[in-house]
């Protein structure tokens, strides 16, 4: 275990949260794991949905490892059983449902990229799959797992009242999920779960099961949700408005670098692990310029999912382009067959855009250029 005190990390953990149930009983779990050299089990569960994890994935992820860090004992829950319903959390209509071989990809490709911020030392790390406990259950344990909640406490959840004054449907199923998440807690004896603001209402259903069960009730961590790149909407592969774990350095950067600056303290926060009073003084922009303060929050990103040398590069050559009006020393070359073009060797501007895989059909590159989104030879053309 840390030799860290308990009101040191309880002060680390705490920050940057939404609502924690409760920092009091929190400090003195830690107390008690403390003293008897006990590591705390922190539970986080990840329906393998969808492969790609981004940013705003990593807002919890972080919260984990540094729990690690403490000397605590991640629980990394793949729910190929839940992923089967979907979590109805957020959602309008019913999730479509996914066959194994998508749920077993999407997990191996989930817990790869989740290693960028775990630490996969397995005396740090448990993974579990929740079909271990669940594909067994019989009938008659699936009624009596169901008796542990009324109708009226799930309709509670903020999207199902939604769908039920709009009349949309809701599936009985989708009314389990938050049941079968909070018996993963039972089940892995959670000490702490993880979750976004979006999760609350499943992760305090895993802590009145537990007391139910005869179990010590699970601390609740919940993270707030990070905005992406728009500054509105909460960062969503579907909107288009995320980094990716596994963008290129240049890609990484660039994408932060256009972050409007209101943002960057709740980017600073939930993103890196530096000092609050060293934030302060980076998104003041009395005593820092909010380009520098953004140069340096890209940095930071990108050293932590490449390194130093990867961030200092793009540091210069966004200077280089975007200050100096220069050009990238790494900009890829295509080559065209002569046959795609004109007898005179010339080439229609949305046609060379397709074969260069710069626009996906000629009518997109047509829209590109049209935008204003195309330079030859750093000249803007508008004529497509």
């Amino acid at each position: 275990m840390s030799a860290v005190s308990a009101d040191q990390q309880v002060a680390a953990l705490t920050r940057g949260c939404a609502e924690i149930f409760s920092a009091g009983e929190l400090k003195k779990r830690i107390e008690k794991s403390i003293a008897t050299n006990k590591p705390l089990r922190v539970k986080l569960g990840l329906d393998p949905t969808a492969p790609d994890i981004h940013l705003g994935h990593t807002v919890v992820l972080a919260k984990m490892r540094q729990f690690q860090d403490f000397g605590h004992r991640a629980v990394l829950i793949i729910g190929d059983y839940t992923a089967r319903i979907g979590d109805p959390t957020g959602k309008t209509k019913a999730r479509p449902v996914l066959d194994e071989a998508s749920i077993k990809q999407n997990a191996e490709t989930y817990f790869q990229q989740a290693g960028k911020v775990l630490d996969l030392d397995p005396a740090r790390l448990e993974i579990r799959y929740n079909s271990e406990w669940l594909a067994p259950l019989q009938l008659a344990d699936v009624l009596k797992l169901m008796s542990n909640m009324t109708v009226q406490q799930m309709l509670q959840r903020e999207n199902f009242k939604l769908r039920i004054k709009e009349d949309v449907p809701i599936v009985l199923t989708e009314l389990m999920y938050p049941l079968m998440q909070a018996y993963d807690s039972v089940m892995i004896d959670a000490d702490v779960e993880l979750g976004g603001t979006d999760q609350t209402f499943n992760n305090l259903c895993g802590r009145d099961l537990m007391e139910k069960h005869g179990k010590p009730p699970q601390m609740v961590v919940i993270m707030p949700i990070l905005r992406g790149l728009d500054g509105k909407d909460k960062m969503s592969k579907s909107l288009g408005n995320y980094v990716a774990v596994t963008d290129s350095p240049k890609d990484m950067f660039g994408k932060t670098m256009s972050v409007a600056d209101e943002m960057m303290r709740e980017w600073y926060t939930l993103l890196t692990s530096l000092p609050t009073s060293e934030i302060e003084t980076l998104v003041n922009p009395e005593k820092t310029h909010p380009r520098s303060a953004k140069i340096q929050l890209a940095k930071t990103i990108v050293t932590r999912y490449y390194d130093a040398a990867a961030a200092d590069r793009e540091e210069e050559l966004w200077q280089k382009v975007m200050v100096e009006g220069g050009l990238r020393d790494d900009i890829p070359v295509g080559n065209v067959p002569r046959s795609e073009c004109e007898a005179d060797g010339t080439i229609w501007v949305a046609k060379l855009l397709k074969l260069l895989d710069m626009a996906p059909s000629t009518s997109e590159g047509r829209r590109l250029v049209q935008g204003g989104g195309v330079l030859v030879n750093q000249q803007k053309i508008v004529d497509p």
